[in-house]
Order: C-alpha cells, then structure tokens, then sequence
C-alpha cells in the first residue's frame, strides 16, 4: 500500500509543506491538498510542486462546480507539467452547503455532471478538439445561446501525459459506483475496513462490471489518523471534533451524506446525536458523542503489534493507498509515524 498524507486547509501552510519536505525523504509516496472555502488548492499545489521532487500531488478535492470542465482540464494539465507528472485530478461534488452557501451555485446533478466532466478532462489531456454534447455540457457553446463564434479548440500545450489519473470522493451509491466504472481511484471517508463492504460491496461491484481494463485496478484511498506507540490511545479524542463536524455539521438533517455513513455503519442513535447537539452549537458535546469504537475502527492508533493487524485489515477490505494523519505533535514525532509505518507495511 502506499502512504500518502494531507495538508490542512485551515491555516499553517509554510509548517505544513516543511513536514511534506521531510515525510518524502522517509518514503512519503502522495500528499493531498483541500479545497474547501479555504485558500484555493492549485496555488498550494504549484507551491508544493517547486518544493519536493519525488512525491505524488493531488488535489483532495477540486469542487466540481467551481470550475468549467475545460479550465479543470487545464488546471489539471498546467499541475501535472510543473510537477513533472506528479499530478492526480482528485474530484468531489462537496455538498450544497458550500456549493450553493460559498459560491452561489446551484447544487445539481452531482453524478451526471462528474461523468460529463471526466470526458471531457480526457478529450482536453488527449488534445483533441473538444466537441461534447451532453444534458449538462455543451462545448461549443450552440450559437443560439451565445455569439456564435464559438468554435472547437484543443490545447495549446502538450500534456506531460494524456491520461491524468482521476480520483473520485464519492459516498453515495450511485456515485461510488461511477468511481468504480470511470475513475483511476476512489476516496471515501471515514474507511471502516470491517464494514466497507457491507456499505459499499454492491456500488464498487456494479461500477466495475462497466469498468474500462485500460483503467487498471481501482486505487482505494482510505484516510486512518495515525499514532504509534504504547501510550497513544489518548490522541483519539483530537479526532473527536473532525467526526462531529463532518457527522454532526456537514449539512442539514436528512441532508447530511456523512451522517447517512454514520446510520449504514450501525451508529444511527448516535449520529442523530451529534447532529442534534452540533446543530444546537454544543460542538464539545457532539464530539464527546463520537464512538470510540467509531474512531478506533477507522483509525491506525495503538502500539505496533496492532497498527501492523490493523494494516491487514485495511489491505483485505481493499485499501491500496493510506492517506494518514499523524496525530503526534511535532514534526520529528510526524515523520517518525510515517517511517515507523513504512517499515511496518515491508
């Protein structure tokens, strides 16, 4: 499996890419930068590009509502070139909360739409003129609804590669089955090995029944905190409110895809716990609400004798990349969980 880690969104950019710095010379193999209604990801990306040499870059997500397809295309194409084809086009539809709330576009057909625009990235990548008439897209714009000037175009630079792998941040049925039919890998959240194949067996299984062999074997992103050692159990609760914003904020009741994997996990009493205290500004207490047995499944914490089972767990339930987050502070401690991982992994 291959070990990949985040970037935070939410501030401490310059500390960030320093410990990216010295996770790649441990064997970091891809590093993960969000999107959220933070800085935007491809300033940060470029950033990270002229800093490291080795590692894998990948956006984790671009929204697909914020950029036309051509420009995430190109975006795509101009991160894979500085970098050296080092780039992966990590998608996700966010939800209609930031979507409609941040940007002021409707949030509609998330799966029509992402089908849509991974053909059209590949017609961008392959430097084809793009033609594309669908219920979503049209390139070019019909002369109807513009000047009538418009005419097909290809890029202008040629791609370090054609084919820029895709990756999907998919929760849903039908949309994990769309990663599975169209994308290079698929990044759900909150990976719970023991169960992954209850919630999502039959979506992963209909996507790959259409699936193109030149796509090669699905990549499965899973995203397990991580801390090793015999006294670590503790640093669990720091996960705590990232389980409750994501549960308990993310969204309105009925309307929340997080707290719907919470319910097909088994947890239903409790995500409507940590919903209705999050919505009700008790953030503390909805995190306090969070199973411990929800964090321990989904996390790589604990001494290495069980990180190592841990492992074989992930693995058997399908997770080829580890997108971890150290939760031991320091950047010495940081690097030493991702080598002492690396090790354990062979």
């Amino acid at each position: 499996m291959r070990i990949g880690t985040g970037v935070s969104y939410s501030g401490g950019f310059a500390e960030s890419v320093a410990d990216i710095v010295e996770l790649e010379r441990v064997g970091l193999d891809i590093v993960f930068v969000p999107e959220a209604y933070s800085f935007d990801a491809v300033s940060q990306l470029g950033f990270l590009a002229a800093k490291t040499e080795r590692v894998g870059l990948m956006s984790g997500i671009f929204q697909i509502y914020t950029r036309t397809p051509s420009l995430t295309a190109m975006t795509a194409a101009g991160l894979d070139f500085v970098s050296d084809g080092r780039f992966t086009l990590g998608l996700g539809a966010s939800g209609p909360q930031v979507i409609e709330g941040f940007h002021g576009v409707k949030y509609d057909a998330p799966i029509g739409r992402t089908r849509e625009i991974i053909e059209i990235c590949r017609q961008v990548w392959r430097r084809e003129r793009v033609v594309h008439d669908g219920k979503h897209y049209t390139i070019p714009l019909p002369a109807d609804q513009g000047t009538g000037l418009g005419k097909p175009l290809k890029l202008i630079n040629h791609p370090v590669r054609e084919r820029i792998p895709v990756v999907l941040a998919a929760l849903g049925p039908k949309n994990v089955a769309l990663a599975a039919e169209l994308a290079e890998g698929w990044q759900p959240i909150f990976f719970h090995p023991e169960k992954a194949a209850d919630v999502w067996g039959a979506s992963l299984a209909e996507g790959k029944a259409k699936r193109d062999p030149e796509l090669g074997e699905l990549d499965v992103f899973a995203a397990p905190p991580l801390a090793i050692g015999d006294d670590v159990e503790g640093l669990l609760d720091w996960v705590r409110p990232v389980f409750a914003l994501y549960i308990g904020g993310m969204g309105a009741r009925g309307k929340n895809f997080y707290n719907t994997l919470a319910c097909n996990y088994g947890y239903e009493a409790e995500a409507k716990k940590i919903q209705d205290l999050y919505l009700d500004g008790k953030k503390e207490e909805a995190a306090a609400a969070v199973p411990a047995e929800l964090l321990r499944a989904t996390s790589l914490v604990g001494p290495a004798g069980y990180v190592k089972e841990r492992l074989a767990a992930f693995k058997e339930a399908g997770a080829t990349t580890l997108a971890v987050n150290p939760l031991q502070p320091g950047r010495e401690a940081r690097v030493a969980a991702v080598a002492k991982l690396k090790e354990l992994l062979g």
